[in-house]
């Protein structure tokens, strides 16, 4: 099933033509690769449909991993929204997430605002299935330009799990991103927080640097 899911998922993505960024960062805990875009399906005039999709594949390697502890973790993660003009933003989003541990479809409602140099998309989904959490998705953007080649690249994004059972735990990661934007390379600082637990929490963090091209 998992891997039909990406197979459909990849066909989507061709579709939907975008412009792929990827990002390595390099912590002093962790390295990370992550691939996150979102572009609209293309209609028979090559115009932007009211079909937008949303695309995430994240990879992280531990530098403390032997063969059976701190292994790799992956995700990815799919969504199709569709957004109507007159919804100003609103829209119905379905929702796949494959993870190391088991497959989560979820629905909720998503907001996508873009203008300029800035951008913000967020959702809040639910899980489908029994005991669900309730997820909380932002991503805000900003590029606004420096010199005429120069660009400033500010990213903040939270990706926040909420347990509708008392005994499950809550999942809260904040991840910032400082640095300048060249054509279609983005380099500079970053950090990851993470913080999991119900009554009394853990909390990890990440700080290095990141690069990032739109391929």
């Amino acid at each position: 099933m998992k891997q039909s899911l990406i197979i459909v998922f990849v066909f989507l993505s061709g579709m939907a033509q975008a412009q792929i960024p990827v990002e390595i960062f390099a912590g002093y805990q962790k390295l990370t690769i992550d691939v996150m875009f979102f572009k609209y399906f293309k209609n028979k005039q090559k115009e932007n449909s009211n079909w937008l999709f949303f695309n995430r594949n994240r990879a992280s390697v531990d530098y403390r991993m032997t063969s059976k502890t701190y292994l790799p973790q992956f995700g990815f993660t799919e969504a199709i929204s569709y957004n109507h003009p007159k919804l100003k933003g609103f829209a119905p989003v379905a929702v796949v997430q494959l993870l190391g541990w088991g497959v989560y479809p979820k629905a909720g409602i998503q907001f996508f605002h873009r203008k300029n140099d800035f951008t913000f998309f967020s959702w809040v989904v639910c899980e489908t299935l029994k005991d669900p959490n309730i997820d909380v998705f932002v991503l805000s953007r900003y590029e606004p330009k420096l010199t005429e080649k120069l660009n400033l690249f500010t990213q903040l994004e939270l990706v926040n799990a909420f347990p509708t059972n008392n005994t499950e735990y809550f999942n809260l990661t904040q991840r910032v991103r400082l640095g300048l934007k060249i054509k279609d390379w983005q380099f500079g600082a970053g950090a990851d927080f993470n913080e999991t637990g119900n009554k009394t929490f853990t909390n990890t963090n990440n700080i290095g640097g990141f690069l990032r091209h739109e391929f």
